[in-house]
C-alpha cells in the first residue's frame, strides 16, 4: 500500500464515511449533464441538419453506430482504467492509480487513431456497411470524414471523462464536456448555414468541440490538486494492466459495440422503407438515448461510490446506494416515458417537419417508452457488476440487451411485422433481459457480506 496526499486522503475518508445518498446525488449531478451533453451533441447535429432536408438527417443517423463504436473504445479504456483506479484509490494505492490513469489514455488514443485512419481508407464500403441509401450515401461520405478525423480526441476526451469521474471529480468531468456540447451549439450554424457548408460543415463543428473538450479536460487531470496527475512518463503499459482494463472495460465495449451492430441491423431493415423510416427511426432512438442518459448518468455517479467502498470492504453502503440508484432512476424514467409517449409526435416533428418521419418516429418512441424504467435498473446492475470487477456477469447482463435478445428479435420481428416489428425488436429484447438480470442480481447480492459499520 502506497502512501497518499492529504487531498486524496479527504477524498478517501469522504467517500467511505459521508451518507451514501448525498454522495450520489452529488455525483450524479454533474454525470447526469454530461451524458446527456454526449446525447446533445448527436441531437444538435440532427435539429440543425434537418433544415436541410430528410436525407440529410437519415445520413447523420447513418453516422450513429459509428459514434457508439468511438465511444465504446472510449468507455472501454476509461472505465477499464477507472474502475481499477477507484478500486486502488480506496485500497489507499496512488502510485498505480497513476500508471493505470496514463496508460489508459496514452492507448486510447492510439487505438482510436488506427481505428480511424482504416475507417478513412475504405470510406466508401464504411459508409454502404453502415446501411445508406443512393440518397444518404454522399451525405453520409462528408459527415463521416470528420467524424474518423475528430474520432481520437473524442476517444480521449472520453477517457479523461470515465477517468476524472471514478476519482469523484465528476463536476470537473462536467465542464471539460460541458463546454465541447455549447461550443457545438453555436458553431453548427455558423458552419452549415452561414459558411454553407451544410452536412459537413455539422461534422466540422464536432471535430472543433471535440477537440476543444479533450483539452480542457486534459489541463484539469493534469494540473488540478486532488486528482490523479496526468504525467507521460507514468505510461506503464503491460499485460496486468490490460487484463485490468479489460475486466473493467469489457461490459461498456460489448455494451456500446453490440448497440452499434443493432443499429445497423436496423437501418439495412429500414433501408428499403425510404430515407423517411431510417430518419425517423434514428431520431425516436436518439430522443431514447437522451432519456436513458439520465440514468446511465445516475449510474455513473454510483460507480466511484461503489468502487471506493467495495476496495474499502464497506459492502453494506454497497447496497444501499445501488438499491437508491435503482429506485431514484426506474422512477425518474417512468415519468419520463409518459411524458414523452404523450406528446411523441410533436417531439418528433422538433426534428424533422415531415409527415412520414413523424409518423414513423412516434410509433418507434413510443414503443420504446414502454420498456424504458426496466432499462433503468438493468443498467445499475451493470454498472455495479462492472465496477465490482465481476466482467462476466456484467458482460452477460451487456450482452444480453444488445446481443442475445435483440438482434435475434429484429430478425424474426422484421420479416414477420414490417417496419412495426424492427421498432418493436428493442422493448421486447429489453423486458426479456429481466429474465437474466434478475438471477445475476440476487445471486451478487447474495454473496456480499453485511458490513455492520455501513453508514446510510
Amino acid at each position: 500500500m502506497h502512501g497518499s496526499s492529504p487531498e486524496k486522503s479527504e477524498k478517501f475518508v469522504k467517500m467511505t464515511t459521508e451518507p451514501v445518498r448525498k454522495l450520489v446525488l452529488g455525483l450524479a449531478g454533474p454525470s447526469i449533464v454530461i451524458m446527456m451533453t454526449s446525447a446533445v451533441y448527436n441531437m444538435t447535429d440532427t435539429y440543425f441538419v434537418s433544415a436541410l432536408g430528410t436525407s440529410q438527417v437519415a445520413a447523420v443517423g447513418i453516422a450513429f453506430p459509428l459514434m457508439a463504436v468511438i465511444q465504446a473504445i472510449g468507455f472501454f479504456f476509461g472505465q477499464g482504467s477507472g474502475n481499477y483506479m477507484a478500486r486502488a484509490l480506496g485500497a489507499r494505492d496512488s502510485d498505480g492509480a497513476s500508471r493505470m490513469a496514463v496508460t489508459g489514455l496514452i492507448s486510447g488514443f492510439i487505438f482510436m487513431s488506427v481505428i480511424a485512419a482504416a475507417g478513412l481508407a475504405a470510406l466508401g464500403s464504411l459508409v454502404d456497411g453502415l446501411g445508406a441509401t443512393a440518397t444518404i450515401r454522399p451525405f453520409a461520405k462528408e459527415y463521416i470524414t470528420f467524424v474518423l478525423l475528430a474520432s481520437p480526441w473524442m476517444a480521449g476526451a472520453t477517457v479523461l471523462n470515465q477517468q476524472l469521474r471514478f476519482q469523484g471529480s465528476a463536476a470537473v468531468a462536467m465542464a471539460g464536456m460541458l463546454s465541447g456540447a455549447i461550443l457545438n451549439i453555436f458553431l453548427d450554424p455558423l458552419f452549415i448555414f452561414v459558411f454553407g457548408l451544410g452536412v459537413k460543415g455539422a461534422a466540422i463543428a464536432t471535430l472543433i468541440s471535440q477537440i476543444t473538450s479533450f483539452f480542457i479536460l486534459f489541463f484539469y487531470a493534469a494540473r488540478r490538486k486532488g486528482n490523479i496527475p496526468v504525467r507521460f512518463r507514468y505510461f506503464s503499459p503491460s499485460a496486468a494492466r490490460y487484463a485490468e482494463m479489460f475486466r473493467g472495460g469489457v461490459p461498456a465495449l460489448i455494451r456500446q459495440s453490440l448497440m452499434s451492430i443493432a443499429t445497423i441491423i436496423i437501418n439495412h431493415f429500414a433501408r428499403p422503407y425510404g430515407d423517411a423510416a431510417i430518419a425517423g427511426i434514428s431520431i425516436a432512438s436518439r430522443l431514447s438515448m437522451f432519456a436513458t442518459s439520465i440514468v446511465l448518468g445516475f449510474g455513473q455517479g454510483f460507480q466511484p461510490v461503489c468502487g471506493f467502498n467495495y476496495g474499502a470492504k464497506l459492502y453494506g453502503r454497497v447496497k444501499s446506494a445501488f438499491w437508491f440508484c435503482v429506485y431514484f432512476s426506474c422512477g425518474s424514467l417512468t415519468v419520463m416515458s409518459i411524458i414523452m409517449a404523450l406528446f411523441a409526435p410533436q417531439i418528433i416533428a422538433v426534428f424533422r417537419n415531415d409527415l412520414e418521419v413523424i409518423a414513423i418516429g412516434a410509433l418507434g418512441l413510443r414503443l420504446l417508452c414502454i420498456s424504458m424504467p426496466f432499462t433503468a435498473g438493468i443498467i445499475m446492475v451493470n454498472m455495479m457488476l462492472q465496477t465490482m470487477g465481476k466482467a462476466l456477469d456484467a458482460s452477460i447482463v451487456a450482452f444480453s440487451r444488445q446481443g442475445i435478445f435483440l438482434i435475434p428479435s429484429l430478425f424474426l420481428l422484421g420479416p414477420l411485422l414490417g417496419l412495426t416489428g424492427i421498432q418493436l425488436a428493442r422493448p421486447v429484447s429489453e423486458l426479456i433481459s429481466l429474465v437474466v438480470v434478475i438471477p445475476i442480481l440476487i445471486r451478487t447480492l447474495k454473496n456480499l457480506p453485511e458490513e455492520k459499520s455501513a453508514q446510510d
